[in-house]
């Protein structure tokens, strides 16, 4: 029965070539496009869930309530982990770990920035790294020990064994290497290349052991067969019971492997996340797979005239229903085996350029034997699933009515195939309404005043001896001319390392928590950044020597402290500050939400980790830039310069969204794209069908628009049924995305007219190549008896 079967399977896929290409071509790319997306999903849900000890692993969180909603974040004090292991016999393990720093490291004439961070020894053992060298028992018990990734120990000290080496970081602290990790995997939420001892945050003087400063993260690994909900019941109130009267906030521990699909909180209670995006992910690679199905089955059908005659022959011969079905599933499983095996190869050939998209490193175990039997599970199931309206449709047909002549397409024939259609351009549409939108909300929050002139506007971190020499730095970077301005700050313009609710002024309720972005400035921050100054003035030490202790607030810091006259204020935090100018709002965080709060300090008592340079337009940017590198190299040769421009660091903040929209605008193309195969296989056997008629239509006089128009109604009609289905789904599911933003973009009619438009468009394009083919020919030969 195999040998049958697939005889007749490969003798049907050469007498319809045209055909068979087209089932293979669609059913290729949905298969491709499936795949790449469910190895995304795949590695989006292994994220941090391959440790051994996953299931006792928790974060510890903190929980608050302000402005009437209780927020969570997850950054503690440092003295948190240490005192949670001690107070509380149910943890076992506890570690901190700090927020990813970049060193200077030197060994021998290497010099090179490298991203790590520091913790306590409990870390490698809660989660069990895996060890090129050494022992994770005890890698980290020396305060002088480092350990590296295979990947950094490679570009330090290339072939040679790491273990025992030396290395100085920041020109200053030597650590010996005590061991070598492998690369961390690509589905984890770490991103380090060495670990150093927490008590290297002493050496540092960054340590502090303040119940009130919230800054580093907490993990425990909790002793089996603990009960969660009972321990979190008990360290409820650690924080208020150590920080005494005033600390209102409150402690819970949160599963390490839901941090990266459900990191989110809203009112204080775990409301989804990453998980939302991984959902439509998996219902796009169903739908995609589902519509290159559908091209299987209207093709088939369509096709059914032409294998009637067999079906009614076979029964006659005494063939059962089952074995007829049998051999209709058989040949699209043996199609889809050839798809297959063509979309591997249409996988391997894209998924560089979608990991590039993605910043992931995705790729295909050929080695792992359960991809080969999950591969081969995915061609039977679409097989299956593509052949299987086919072949009970095929199989059905009625032999006498056959055999006699008098076989017909009935009404209900058309039907589902309509339905199938339908179902196709739907989900494209909604696609393509969903791109337009998506990059509608990008292009609405890039349009958004930012409040500052990001042209020309560079910055540069101050590694090594930079702060010592800033004043001879900036000396020669305006005295040749190469910036008209610079800025000593706290942090980046495009970013919020610092805010507290603890600042206090005249009227401050003892309940408020507003929570303000602290920044700090040694002055001519407005001239710098090109910020505006409503009132007031900027911080300018070298007229008012008093500006140590000035503050310039933004507009929304004026409303929110319900100033009527905000010069002159004072504002108390470490000490009093006076309020000398306002300005404009500007963006910091993110461009989709409202303005915070914020309070830029003069320089007394406050620190500082970053210059702003306005370069100078009367040079090349290239001129600029060569100048600077060798000013910074003389006063601060150990090191090398980086420097980047705000505009780029800014242009950063979108890079989610773009990426969103851009796989919206390649999952459109996609859908479209095997919609039309199917389609134009459509229109072609249609033209096939209905040769002799437009043979008669051609000798009464119709005309080659009037044909076209004939053929091509039917299918546009089904389109545009599809944007009245596709448009309130559309509505719907964009309108739940934009929630998510504070500031976003309204859902214009336009958008779903341009997709009904372009849909309408490409359909009409596909059909009417086949019908005005069909329209131009002789109707001589298509008139002839046969």
């Amino acid at each position: 029965m195999f040998k049958s079967f697939l005889k007749t399977g490969i003798r049907n896929l050469w007498r319809s070539k045209g055909f068979s290409a087209l089932n293979i071509c669609g059913l290729a790319i949905g298969m491709a496009s499936a795949m790449i997306i469910l190895l995304w999903v795949q590695n989006e849900l292994s994220y941090d869930r391959f440790y051994p000890n996953i299931d006792r692993l928790y974060q510890a969180w903190n929980r608050d309530k302000w402005d009437d909603e209780v927020k969570c974040w997850n950054s503690t004090p440092k003295i948190m982990a240490p005192s949670l292991k001690l107070e509380y016999p149910e943890i076992e393990k506890a570690s901190r770990i700090n927020w990813n720093q970049n060193f200077l490291f030197n060994v021998g004439e290497k010099n090179l920035y490298s991203q790590g961070t520091m913790v306590d020894p409990d870390f490698l053992t809660m989660f069990s790294w895996p060890f090129e060298q050494g022992d994770p028992n005890t890698a980290l018990n020396n305060p002088v020990s480092i350990v590296l990734t295979k990947k950094l120990a490679k570009k330090l000290f290339g072939n040679e064994n790491a273990i025992g080496k030396v290395i100085k970081i920041d020109n200053k602290d030597n650590f010996t290497v005590s061991a070598v990790m492998k690369d961390l995997p690509n589905n984890t939420g770490f991103n380090f290349e060495y670990l150093l001892p927490w008590t290297y945050m002493v050496t540092r003087g960054t340590m502090d052991s303040s119940w009130w400063n919230n800054s580093t993260r907490t993990i425990v690994l909790l002793k089996p067969n603990t009960n969660v909900t009972a321990l979190n019941a008990k360290i409820k109130n650690v924080t208020k019971t150590h920080a005494g009267q005033g600390q209102t906030t409150e402690v819970f521990l949160y599963p390490v492997s839901k941090l990266r699909l459900y990191g989110q909180f809203t009112n204080g209670i775990p409301s989804g996340g990453r998980i939302e995006m991984v959902k439509v992910f998996i219902i796009i690679a169903i739908f995609i797979l589902l519509i290159a199905c559908i091209n299987f089955m209207n093709l088939s059908t369509a096709r059914s005239e032409k294998r009637a005659k067999e079906v009614g022959i076979r029964k006659v011969s005494g063939a059962l229903k089952g074995s007829l079905i049998g051999q209709f599933l058989f040949e699209s499983v043996m199609i889809s085996i050839i798809a297959g095996i063509l979309a591997l190869l249409v996988v391997q050939l894209c998924i560089p350029s979608f990991n590039t998209l993605t910043r992931k490193q995705l790729g295909i175990a050929y080695g792992d034997i359960y991809f080969w039997l999950s591969f081969l599970g995915f061609i039977l199931f679409t097989g299956v699933l593509a052949g299987s309206y086919p072949a009970f449709f095929l199989s059905s047909f009625k032999p006498v009515m056959v055999l006699k002549g008098s076989f017909k397409k009935a009404n209900a024939l058309i039907t589902p195939r309509k339905i199938l259609v339908v179902l196709q351009f739907t989900f494209a549409i909604t696609l393509i309404i969903c791109t337009i939108i998506i990059r509608q909300q990008i292009k609405y929050a890039q349009q958004r005043e930012n409040g500052y002139d990001k042209s020309s506007l560079v910055f540069v971190s101050m590694a090594g001896d930079i702060e010592k020499k800033y004043q001879l730095i900036r000396n020669d970077l305006l005295r040749d001319k190469i910036a008209v301005s610079i800025s000593k700050t706290s942090s980046p313009i495009t970013d919020s390392w610092s805010n507290t609710w603890g600042f206090h002024w005249e009227g401050k309720s003892a309940t408020d928590k507003t929570i303000v972005n602290v920044y700090c400035s040694d002055g001519d921050l407005v001239k710098t950044t090109g910020m505006k100054i409503i009132q007031g003035r900027d911080i300018n030490l070298k007229n008012f020597l008093t500006d140590s202790f000035a503050a310039v607030i933004n507009e929304a810091a004026v409303k929110a402290m319900s100033f009527k006259n905000p010069i002159g204020q004072n504002l108390r935090y470490d000490t009093n500050y006076h309020v000398i100018g306002v300005v404009k709002d500007f963006i910091i965080e993110s461009p989709y939400e409202p303005i915070r709060p914020i309070v830029v300090m003069g320089p007394h008592n406050q620190f500082f980790n970053t210059i702003h340079i306005k370069l100078n337009k009367e040079n090349s940017t290239a001129k600029n830039i060569a100048a600077m590198e060798k000013i910074f190299k003389q006063y601060n040769p150990q090191y090398p310069f980086e420097y980047k421009f705000v505009d780029e660091t800014y242009a950063e903040k979108f890079t989610s969204e773009q990426v969103t929209g851009s796989l919206a605008g390649w999952f459109s193309f996609l859908t479209i794209f095997i919609s039309c195969l199917g389609l134009f296989g459509l229109a072609t056997y249609m033209a096939q069908n209905r040769i002799k008629e437009i043979g008669v239509r051609k000798v009464l006089g119709a005309s080659v628009t009037n044909i076209t128009a004939l053929l091509s109604k039917d299918f546009l009609k089904l389109v545009v049924l599809s944007l009245v289905i596709a448009s309130p789904v559309a509505w719907f599911a964009m309108y739940k995305w934009l929630e998510g933003f504070n500031y976003h973009t309204p859902i214009s009619l336009w958008i779903f007219i341009m997709a009904g438009l372009l849909a309408l468009v490409i359909a009409f394009m596909t059909v009417s190549y086949q019908a005005i083919r069909a329209a131009l020919s002789n109707p001589a030969k298509s008139l002839r008896t046969e």
